[in-house]
C-alpha cells in the first residue's frame, strides 16, 4: 500500500474536502497547494499524478492529531514516555497508576495455564 493509497483511505474514512485537508497540513506549517493536493489523488497512470512522500504524509497524520485533539495546553510537547495510555481503566507508566502487564509466553506455550489434576483422596 502506497502512501497515496493511505491519504486516499483517511480522506474517504474522516470525510475530509480538500479545503480541510490543505487547513489540516497548514496545522502541521506544511504548505501544499490545491494542484498538487489533487495530483496525490489521481490514478497512477494519470499523467498529472504526483506520489505521495514519506514527509507529506507524516505532517498530514501530525496536522490530524492537532485537528482532531486541538492544540497541546500549556504549549508544552509531550514525548512518547509522557503520553499516557489508558488500558482497561487503568494508566501506563507516566499515570496515577501501573497496569499489570500479562507475562510474556515462550514459543510453543499454551496461552492459558495449564493445572495438573490432583488425585482424588480416598475414603
Amino acid at each position: 500500500m502506497t502512501n497515496n493509497d493511505i491519504l486516499k483511505k483517511l480522506r474517504v474514512a474522516l470525510q475530509l474536502r480538500d479545503e480541510e485537508i490543505l487547513a489540516i497540513l497548514e496545522l502541521a506549517e506544511f504548505k501544499v497547494t490545491q494542484a498538487e493536493l489533487s495530483a496525490l489523488f489521481r490514478k497512477e497512470g494519470h499523467p498529472n499524478y504526483k506520489e505521495c512522500g514519506d514527509q507529506l504524509l507524516r505532517n498530514f497524520l501530525n496536522g490530524l492529531i492537532l485537528h482532531l485533539r486541538g492544540p497541546q495546553k500549556n504549549g508544552v510537547e509531550q514525548s512518547p514516555s509522557t503520553i499516557r495510555v489508558k488500558e482497561q481503566g487503568q494508566m501506563q507508566a507516566g499515570g496515577s497508576r501501573l497496569v499489570r502487564k500479562k507475562p510474556i509466553q515462550a514459543a510453543g506455550t499454551p496461552s492459558h495455564s495449564v493445572k495438573k489434576a490432583r488425585p482424588k483422596p480416598k475414603d
